[in-house]
């Protein structure tokens, strides 16, 4: 649906509608304003494209990544280590429940969780401590890797935006140029004195607005077409880094289901040397 402004707007604004002149040199004024508005708009949005390839926000997305791998790799150690600590206290909660009624002094109990935590611990602590250390060699290496990965397409992007910003930043200078134009033509309106618009300024301001027309829907094309590129390339960026983000999880999740075998195992001796201390400790 068409949404026409009233037809005043024109009457007040078109140059080539104007009989005297103070109205041509009234007329010019906006769109001198307009013209640099535009290209101002356009310049502002070619700085917002190239922010993402600053040197602080290649370096923040880096450091992103890095935090991110090492977060994840805290919680994969903490649930290692939990896992253990579960296994003991169950341990622990099974001896407490087998002597509740002969272990009138506690002396048993007492001796168990100083044997726990003197052999059985130590031992445990170890071999977790061994595999949270293979899962975070992993980690390295395919945050490396991924780091890599983010910097090459950053840079492959870098150098598109930059291309693009060479090819559009003459026709924002070209909108600075034109506004200058009709400024200079609104100034020489005004210094001619009143009355009649001459045939001269009359043809001049003819075709510089209707280069004017030409130059502002180019530019009002260009910022919108350059707004969804720069939509595209702030998603392009983001999908990278989020990729690169999968690639150290995915290596975590792999490393992790390879160790889980070990690690049950590990848990399962520990929980066998504590049933062999409880059948000591019982004969004592």
């Amino acid at each position: 649906m068409a949404h026409d402004l009233p037809g005043w707007v024109a009457e007040l604004t078109d140059p080539r509608r104007a009989s005297t002149l103070d109205e041509l040199a009234d007329r010019l004024v906006p769109l001198a304003e307009h013209a640099i508005d535009v290209s101002r708009r356009l310049q502002a949005l070619l700085n917002e494209l190239n922010d993402p390839f600053k040197r602080d926000a290649l370096y923040g997305r880096v450091d992103r990544l890095k935090t991110r791998a090492g977060e994840a790799m805290d919680e994969i150690t903490a649930e290692i280590a939990a896992s253990g600590a579960e296994r003991v206290e169950r341990i622990w909660a099974e001896w407490l429940e087998r002597v509740r009624t002969t272990d009138r002094s506690g002396g048993r109990a007492r001796e168990l969780r100083r044997r726990l935590e003197g052999d059985i611990v130590p031992e445990l602590t170890r071999r977790q401590r061994d595999v949270a250390e293979q899962v975070a060699a992993r980690t390295s290496a395919a945050l490396e890797e991924a780091t890599q990965t983010l910097l090459t397409r950053v840079e492959e992007l870098a150098k598109a935006v930059t291309e693009l910003i060479h090819g559009v930043l003459p026709m924002a200078r070209e909108g600075l140029g034109l506004a200058s134009r009709i400024s200079g033509l609104s100034t020489r309106a005004r210094q001619a004195g009143r009355g009649q618009v001459p045939d001269e300024l009359r043809e001049e301001s003819t075709e510089l607005s209707r280069t004017f027309d030409e130059a502002v829907a180019r530019l009002e094309l260009e910022w919108a077409t350059l707004g969804a590129r720069s939509a595209t390339v702030r998603a392009a960026l983001r999908g990278a880094e989020e990729t690169a983000f999968s690639h150290v999880t995915q290596a975590m999740t792999d490393c992790v289901e390879e160790l889980a075998p070990e690690h049950v195992r590990v848990l399962q001796e520990t929980e066998a040397r504590a049933a062999t201390l409880f059948d000591l400790l019982a004969e004592s």
